[in-house]
């Protein structure tokens, strides 16, 4: 059994910094392409970055150089760092990861966390 667990929301201020972490544990035998989406009250669910297992990262229009996506594979872990916040970054951030897990090490399986809430207001 895979999980992804999200840590690291909260409430800040406009303009204000958060770090999101996404942890993978159970049998995981490889981890592929992780990312970060995010759902806001009323909308879908949209991506917000996402790195490959070699560092290639691609982020939507609307982070670009405020948030950077980095990933530490030792861990199985993803990381957002998220700057100069704004109101409409409010939502759930949600962790997805591209895994084989070890009881099926030759299929890849897309997992998804429960999610973190970041909310940005003065």
């Amino acid at each position: 059994q895979v999980q992804l667990v999200e840590s690291g929301g909260g409430l800040v201020q406009p303009g204000g910094s958060l770090r999101l972490s996404c942890a993978a544990s159970g049998n995981i035998f490889g981890i592929y392409a992780m990312g970060w989406y995010r759902q806001a009250p009323g909308k879908q669910r949209e991506l917000v970055a996402t790195i490959t297992s070699g560092g290639s990262t691609n982020y939507a229009d609307s982070v670009k150089g405020r948030f950077t996506i980095s990933r530490d594979n030792a861990k199985n872990t993803v990381y957002l760092q998220m700057n100069s916040l704004k109101p409409e970054d409010t939502a759930v951030y949600y962790c997805n990861a591209d895994v084989s897990p070890a009881s099926s090490w030759n299929h890849r399986y897309d997992y998804w966390g429960r999610g973190t809430q970041v909310a940005v207001s003065s």
